[in-house]
């Protein structure tokens, strides 16, 4: 994807305080000569990408705690991208934080750089929730966190929350999504929580601590119920917003459109093809030409991808443009998506079929069925 192509840009930034034990992404603990060499070495990587000249119009920097980076970091990180990504004037820049690794004065710099977007980790709003996660902050640092955003002028928002956590009931959830649907906040993400076997919660079986099947099914229900009636609608499996507090830079994976990720465990999408950066933060910060480390992992972008991708989205798959893009004949899903109607899973419009919140929840099997 060359010349003016528009892309999202993805930075990993490996960094973590302490590690949640339900957590297997890629992240160590911060050191500070360490960072400043990952610094460079992404800037280096924005520098020598080898796509061409490109046009950024997101870029998110993401982890791990990006906020741990600190200002000065993040702030050259952002010059870089502006540099040689072209990242646009307008374009969506997102950074996560953790409550209690930001204050007012991070982010009013962050604000100042150019960050127009701010992605919190709540998790829950119940000390008891938080405590059985392994979370650090306390629900008083998770509100002020939002409501710092907000004084620092951030004009998005987002919070994110877990669900089917040890502890938790409908009640306790709807008293979380209740508060922070209450502060000046666009956006809510809400993720099932998977007790991944190579994690400290893998080793304890805190799955048998977590609400039942039944009841996760119920408090995932319950959730896109209540978002909804406090003026956030799904418009994906796991995210909630009003139209002009959607993620730009989110939209374009489900979208299948093109994005470049750098770091460890970042992968990309350009040019038709894969690829991603092994887990390994040493080599990348050694690398003169990080690109040099990046693995390619295959085409991408073929009708399945693309078909598996929009049915995340509440708005679902246009048979019409798969027809037309990809010379798919739509009846035969036509046919099996008027089967799973009746069922409750899918919804059938005059060209589109998209999954009910029922289905959303057995989404891999819907989506399987309809394809294959």
């Amino acid at each position: 994807m060359t010349g003016s192509a528009s892309i999202g840009v993805y930075v990993h930034i490996p960094f973590c305080a302490s590690k949640c034990p339900y957590c297997d992404f890629y992240s160590l603990p911060p050191d500070g000569e360490l960072a400043d060499r990952y610094t460079e070495a992404l800037c280096r990587a924005m520098e020598r990408q080898p796509y061409g000249p490109l046009q950024a119009d997101t870029l998110y920097l993401g982890g791990g705690t990006p906020s741990l980076l600190g200002l000065s970091r993040l702030s050259r990180l952002l010059e870089a991208a502006a540099t040689h990504l072209n990242l646009s004037r307008d374009g969506e820049v997102t950074v996560e934080v953790n409550p209690g690794t930001v204050d007012r004065a991070l982010l009013s710099g962050l604000r100042a750089a150019g960050c127009n977007r701010i992605s919190v980790g709540v998790q829950s709003l119940s000390a008891g929730e938080l405590a059985a996660l392994g979370r650090v902050h306390s629900p008083r640092q998770a509100t002020e966190a939002l409501l710092a955003a907000h004084a620092a002028g951030f004009p998005h928002i987002s919070a994110d929350v877990m669900l089917g956590i040890p502890r938790q009931t409908g009640e306790s959830l709807e008293m979380t999504l209740e508060s922070l649907a209450a502060l000046p906040i666009d956006h809510i993400s809400a993720y099932l929580l998977k007790v991944e076997p190579d994690t400290p919660f893998g080793a304890m079986n805190a799955g048998a601590l977590c609400p039942d099947e039944d009841s996760t099914a119920r408090l995932y229900l319950d959730c896109v119920e209540t978002l909804g009636r406090l003026g956030f609608p799904q418009y994906e499996i796991s995210n909630f917003a009003p139209p002009e507090g959607q993620s730009r830079h989110n939209l374009k994976y489900w979208l299948c459109r093109p994005y470049l990720g750098l770091g460890p465990a970042a992968h990309s999408f350009m040019e038709g093809r894969r690829s991603y950066f092994p887990r390994d933060v040493h080599a990348f910060a050694a690398a003169e030409d990080p690109f040099s480390l990046a693995v390619e992992d295959g085409e991408g972008g073929d009708f399945a991808e693309y078909a598996m991708l929009r049915l995340r989205l509440a708005e679902g798959l246009n048979l019409q443009d798969a027809e037309r893009r990809f010379g798919v004949d739509p009846l035969p899903i036509l046919k099996k998506a008027e089967a799973m109607e009746e069922q409750g899973l899918v919804r059938v419009g005059d060209s589109t079929i998209s999954l009910t919140p029922e289905g959303f929840l057995i989404s891999n099997a819907v989506t399987g069925r309809l394809l294959f």
